[in-house]
């Protein structure tokens, strides 16, 4: 028995990493650090047509962005010898055959049966097949072979992987026993399933790592969300940071049953991060995912540092802001469809008086800004709303938005003064 615990997760490098996949990283992760393992990254890339080094690096740069950081890493297109070396083994000893070009493993028993941290006692008196190929005819080992040699050398104490891979196990323990290794503790986690209670979809949850990244979503909501997908702190907790989860995880305390994705209840844990997050952190992510995402290619920190804090509390991702805070860095956005009713009446005379009250003003404070409004509002017989609405459509384009006074000092005189003008323009018929 080895000396320390030890993990592992196995991606292949095949396709982009999932959330499915990133969970099971990710309780491997949270094991290794509550009982001081050791937690290491195996890349299963034997399957050479389909293994490609874009999905290498992304798997591996969507884990660092995670957050789940491996101790070591192994890749099992440098340990061919290996394998070769103990289905030979296996040969030798009577236990598999050669059938053309294939190595072939006869399983003989009449029953396997384990003990799974999380759902007790599983046995098989049965598999589908007598037999499995150990090593393909192009020399290349079977996944079922490669993962036990792997894990045995390796000295893998507990794997713990998707439930999809229980019909492995009795295939994987007879392996085990034949080559004479120790077999290892075995962790089946629930699958995640979409809301509807089927498979998931690329709609619903089936989606790569890099593709919530895209949209805006910080890391540690990723992590927060993903941790409650079959797991719970207790105590009814659903915001947990990753290094509170890595000092009470439970690997016995993982459910049973499914998990079902919710993007709503993504996007409100991503919105609880937001709030959380500092103004001048969230500004950086900000900055660093909209240059990214090509709407920005320079821009004053200062200034959008006034913007992240206006939408702060509004916004359930970065992305977001791509859309709701357009108006704040471009000049090109049409009047929304939905104002049509509150642009009807037109106001040119009263907003020309406004703009020039704005004018004359030395200071753009929020709280200067609106007592001058309001005064302007109270002098024209009006109430403060009936030039709230279409002032917000003329520097927005839209009906809601932040505070409109917050949202004045933000633009600048500048921009709102020529934003009405543009306003005034459109009731004279100059601007569709």
């Amino acid at each position: 028995m080895a000396d320390k615990l030890k993990v592992r997760f196995a991606p292949s490098p095949t396709g982009y990493l999932h959330l499915g996949s990133a969970r099971t990283a990710l309780f491997n992760w949270l094991f290794a650090k509550r009982y001081s393992a050791t937690f290491i990254l195996r890349i299963e890339d034997t399957d050479i047509k389909r293994s490609k080094k874009e999905f290498l690096e992304e798997i591996l740069d969507s884990l660092k962005w995670l957050g789940i950081i491996e101790d070591k890493i192994y890749y099992q297109s440098q340990r061919l010898n290996l394998y070769k070396k103990f289905a030979q083994k296996l040969i030798d000893e009577k236990k598999a055959f050669y059938k053309e070009k294939a190595v072939i493993f006869k399983y003989e028993f009449d029953k396997v049966e384990f003990n799974d941290l999380i759902r007790g006692r599983i046995e098989f008196y049965e598999l589908p097949k007598a037999t499995e190929i150990l090593i393909k005819s192009d020399g290349t080992p079977t996944y079922n072979f490669s993962c036990v040699v792997d894990d045995a050398l390796l000295e893998i104490t507990h794997i713990i992987r998707g439930e999809d891979h229980i019909s492995n196990t009795p295939k994987q323990i007879l392996l085990y026993k034949a080559l004479g290794f120790r077999v290892p503790e075995f962790a089946h986690l629930p699958m995640i399933l979409s809301p509807q209670g089927g498979k998931l979809s690329k709609r619903f949850g089936a989606t790569a790592v890099r593709e919530y990244r895209k949209k805006g979503y910080l890391a540690k909501a990723i992590i927060n969300y993903l941790l409650l997908l079959g797991w719970s702190p207790q105590d009814n907790r659903e915001i947990i940071t990753l290094s509170e989860a890595a000092k009470i995880f439970d690997i016995k305390k993982v459910n049973k049953t499914a998990a079902s994705f919710s993007e709503e209840k993504l996007n409100w844990i991503n919105a609880e991060y937001i709030k959380k997050e500092s103004i001048s952190e969230l500004t950086t992510y900000t900055e660093r995912y909209l240059r990214e995402k090509g709407f920005i290619s320079k821009v004053d920190i200062n200034y959008l540092k006034k913007v992240v804090e206006l939408f702060k509390e509004r916004i359930h991702k970065l992305e977001d802001l791509t859309e709701w805070a357009y108006c704040f860095f471009y000049d090109d956005y049409s009047y929304a469809s939905d104002t049509k009713g509150i642009l009807a009446k037109d106001l040119r005379e009263e907003i020309n008086i406004l703009k020039e009250k704005l004018v004359s003003l030395d200071d753009f404070d929020r709280e200067i800004v609106e007592k001058e409004f309001r005064h302007v509002a109270k002098n024209l017989g009006l109430k403060t709303r009936d030039l709230v609405h279409p002032v917000r459509v003329a520097l927005t384009g839209r009906r809601i938005g932040p505070g409109l006074f917050e949202t004045m000092e933000v633009l600048g005189k500048e921009r709102v003064i020529h934003r009405l003008e543009r306003l005034i323009k459109y009731w004279g018929g100059e601007y569709a």
